[in-house]
């Protein structure tokens, strides 16, 4: 049997071993949403409505392809980080590694076929 002190029990990044860092993560992704998500949007807003042809020009010319890509990739990796803390904090076993495997999946196939389209549109 260990006997360990309190103070002893709370040094370290606790129980899960990546705490600290994957709280860090958390809130560097959300600050850089907060100013991507915002620019996005009244770019995204240009567009809509346009025809086809417009769309496909403005997602062509480089800072909305860029801040797409962004706001994909960002977006999809903080949805995973988040979305894992949540499942191993509540799922247990087998279900849990396999829920974690597809949230991840889910996320990078998202995050993929966006900027496949984008790729597709600026060509």
């Amino acid at each position: 049997m260990r006997y360990m002190t309190d103070r002893k029990r709370a040094v370290g990044k606790g129980a899960s071993g990546t705490g600290t860092e994957h709280h860090w993560a958390m809130q560097v992704s959300a600050v850089g949403l907060a100013f991507l998500v915002p620019a996005w949007l009244y770019v995204f807003g240009s567009a809509l409505g346009g025809s086809q042809a417009e769309v496909v020009a403005t997602f062509g010319r480089p800072f909305p392809a860029i801040l797409t890509a962004l706001v994909l990739v960002v977006g999809m990796k903080h949805f995973a980080s988040g979305a894992t803390m949540m499942i191993e904090d509540y799922a247990r076993g087998g279900a849990r590694k396999v829920a974690v495997i597809l949230v991840t999946c889910l996320a990078w196939v998202i995050a993929a076929t966006g900027l496949f389209a984008l790729a597709r549109m600026a060509l």
